[in-house]
């Protein structure tokens, strides 16, 4: 049995485009895969803990052996509880809307709760960054409002899929297919349904597999 971890990066429910192809992906790997387990993690629900100056001494001291307090022993405990979440699963499905050409900022401060030295990533003699969390596949669901093709003008302004596949491929997560609705806005409400539906159809398929 496997276990699938289902981050959702955007408040708007239904009405969220990457949510909608993602939500269908799931239901299809669920069908596909009856016996693994999905657990749903929704950004913009609950509470991330704050790293904060608390978190971050906590992080020093204790990584270092350094003194340290139990407030920041318990805001340090808090991120690694988050870290030992994520590096638990086996699978990542991902749905992520283009906020101001990148990523919504509750994504924003999940990566940098995770991203950890020792943790999700360490250093070689050399100088090389790697990567601890290998060997699982991440699917994800981009959602823009504009087009953003490659080898165009408007790519330049793509700092959401290059970023967050680039950061995902530091923490060793490189095996990553991708399905990408666009555009939901520049071009009316029925070229984004259209759209929608092919990317949902894509999704499936790729869930039979995954």
């Amino acid at each position: 049995m496997s276990r699938l971890l289902y981050i959702k990066a955007s408040p708007m429910g239904k009405l969220s485009y990457s949510t909608t192809v993602a939500d269908a992906f799931v239901e299809a790997y669920k069908k596909a895969h009856p016996k693994d387990e999905v657990k749903v993690l929704d950004l913009f629900e609950g509470k991330l803990p704050e790293f904060d100056f608390l978190a971050a001494s906590g992080k020093y001291n204790i990584m270092h052996s350094k003194p340290h307090s139990a407030e920041e022993k318990a805001a340090w405990e808090k991120v690694v509880a988050v870290i030992d979440e994520f590096k638990s699963a086996d699978r990542y499905v991902m749905a992520v809307p283009m906020w101001n050409f990148s990523i919504p900022y509750r994504l924003k401060q999940y990566i940098d709760i995770t991203v950890q030295p020792g943790l999700t990533f360490s250093m070689d003699e050399k100088g090389n960054y790697i990567g601890l969390v290998k060997n699982k596949p991440v699917f994800v669901v981009y959602a823009r409002g504009g087009k953003y093709p490659a080898g165009s003008q408007q790519e330049a302004f793509d700092f959401q899929k290059k970023y967050l596949e680039l950061i995902l491929a530091f923490v060793g997560l490189d095996n990553i297919r991708s399905v990408v609705v666009e555009p939901t806005l520049a071009e009316g409400p029925e070229v984004a349904q259209k759209q929608k539906a092919e990317a949902t159809e894509k999704a499936k398929g790729i869930a039979l597999t995954f």
